[in-house]
């Protein structure tokens, strides 16, 4: 776990904005709704007991006011129950699941029923 503190200096430094332009590392996501459900999510796992590492909601990208973009994200503490981790997000959201052993991080993941966060 040494490392989240390390993930989190580098997601901040990944570039919000418009895919076609030089430079951007994260791109907007299909549309509106999208956007609104990928922002819900990540509000889902705050309500639910999970930590919010890295918020990347209300991003907002010089000379795109009304693009559907939503920063780097870092959850943490989720547990097969949140929300967050059982449905598929679709846009920068990273979510971390602690376990204590290896042999408890398999059996999490192989009780997973798609394979949804278990990368």
């Amino acid at each position: 776990q040494e490392w989240i503190p390390e993930l989190i200096e580098r997601a901040k430094k990944l570039k919000v904005g418009a895919g076609h332009l030089d430079g951007v590392d994260v791109g907007p996501v299909i549309d509106a709704p999208a956007k609104q459900r990928i922002e819900a999510l990540i509000q889902s796992a705050e309500d639910e007991g999970a930590s919010i590492l890295l918020d990347g909601r209300g991003v907002e990208v010089e000379g795109f006011p009304k693009g559907n973009f939503v920063g780097p994200t870092v959850l943490s503490d989720l547990e097969a129950h949140h929300t967050a981790y059982k449905e598929e997000i679709f846009g920068p959201v990273l979510c971390i699941v602690k376990k204590n052993t290896l042999d408890e991080a398999i059996e999490f993941t192989n009780n997973n029923q798609w394979g949804n966060g278990c990368a």
